[in-house]
């Protein structure tokens, strides 16, 4: 159902996260991309120009940044689930598509970047 429903897009939040699953990952930290997707109905915001009735990707930012550089999880996987389960608490959407991109993953061949992408409704 959401699939039909308006979004609203926040792409390329960026901070410095300790997250992994090695020492040096926990200790000197790295960047870690985030990528929103807020789906809501936005119509009623539309026809009233009001922000509160609309979720305020700005505010949606900042909770991204808080959980980047906050507590360390050892998996990306549980980055993104916190981040989608939070914001979902914290903001009137349907439902959130979350990627997480770990662009400096410890990963010993070439590569360009590492995501993992989830969905989530409201319960």
């Amino acid at each position: 159902m959401a699939e039909t429903r308006d979004r609203i897009t926040l792409s390329g939040v960026t901070a410095i996260g300790r997250h992994g699953v090695f020492d040096h990952e926990r200790r000197d930290g790295q960047p870690f991309i985030v990528d929103a997707v807020l789906f809501m109905d936005i119509r009623e915001a539309a026809a009233t120009d009001d922000l509160t009735k609309t979720a305020n990707y700005g505010m949606v930012a900042e909770t991204i940044k808080e959980l980047i550089t906050g507590e360390p999880f050892a998996l990306i996987e549980t980055l993104a689930e916190t981040l989608a389960q939070r914001i979902l608490s914290e903001f009137d959407l349907l439902a959130v598509e979350i990627t997480v991109h770990k662009p400096k993953a410890p990963i010993q061949v070439p590569f360009g970047d590492v995501t993992i992408t989830i969905y989530r409704e409201r319960a």
